[in-house]
């Protein structure tokens, strides 16, 4: 980090217990150390606990020195988009399900946050995506995803047709329920369901995953990350068709309109604790090694 820790923020659901009982845990460590504490102003802010100064987001992103996001992976990639045009780093605290991100346990969270703010930890730079929903007249609209951006269909039971082209050069005409482009961060997330495969996040890589492709050849590919692709609703199609980034919306897309994928040329900071571990994560969150002869060296 390139400056001192004075101001740290809080995101989470206040309202679950699970969060709210790890935030008034950590708060008090916080204000020891004689550091201000800020929560973003929000539906949930009146839960917030005693200690914690409630602030607009514009001013609370100008104070904070780390962001904690306390909850399950989604909370984490609300947490990346506030800080994705801010040099702010983020500290997951694991309240959810998985926790690819959020990688910090609850018991272990107050030693966490005392070797961080003792500037002992592993910066982990994450790249983001930016997606462009440029519709039939031209207009725009785009937003920043560190996981993914999924475009699929807004009607149950209508197959999307459309094609995908990458740096310009025609890939494939598809017809199925939509497609994932994914980050190697997100490569945990949706793209694991279509069946992409898992990639470590220090590779620069996207992939491209079909959702539930009509044809069994129209399989997830692996392109370089600097890669720029472009999804386009063919002629015959009149499915409604949606783009989420990281499950927030974007945006419609429509016949004639297109949908741009491309590095944002922005990075997160992710902290990890002293001794962070990649492939110990996916041993805990996916159950390798079970019963067999691995064991930790």
């Amino acid at each position: 980090m390139q400056k001192p820790i004075r101001t740290c923020a809080l995101v989470g659901k206040f309202q679950d217990p699970r969060v709210a009982e790890c935030a008034q845990a950590l708060v008090p460590e916080l204000l020891a150390r004689q550091l201000t504490v800020l929560a973003p102003l929000d539906a949930t802010a009146s839960m917030a606990p005693a200690g914690v100064s409630v602030t607009p987001l514009p001013q609370l992103i100008e104070r904070t020195d780390l962001m904690i996001a306390i909850g399950g992976d989604g909370t984490l990639l609300y947490a990346a988009g506030l800080v994705a045009e801010h040099d702010i780093p983020l500290l997951g605290i694991n309240r959810g399900r998985l926790g690819f991100l959020t990688d910090v346990l609850p018991q272990d969270m107050v030693g966490c946050l005392q070797a961080v703010l003792a500037g002992e930890y592993e910066a982990d730079r994450r790249g983001l995506l930016q997606a462009r929903l440029i519709s039939p007249t031209g207009s725009e609209v785009q937003r920043f995803a560190l996981n993914d951006v999924v475009f699929n269909r807004l009607e149950t039971g209508r197959m999307l047709d459309f094609e995908t082209r990458i740096d310009g050069q025609y890939v494939n005409s598809h017809g199925g329920d939509g497609l994932v482009v994914a980050t190697a961060t997100g490569s945990t997330a949706y793209a694991l369901s279509c069946g992409g495969p898992i990639v470590n996040p220090r590779l620069n890589v996207l992939v491209v995953a079909p959702i539930c492709p009509h044809t069994l050849s129209d399989r997830p590919i692996v392109v370089p990350g600097e890669s720029r692709i472009e999804v386009r609703l063919s002629g015959q199609s009149d499915a409604g068709a949606q783009v989420t980034c990281d499950a927030a919306m974007l945006g419609e897309l429509k016949p004639g309109g297109r949908l741009e994928i491309a590095p944002a040329g922005r990075a997160i900071t992710l902290l990890h604790p002293p001794g962070y571990d990649y492939f110990r994560l996916l041993r805990s969150k996916l159950h390798w090694g079970i019963g067999g002869l691995a064991h930790e060296r």
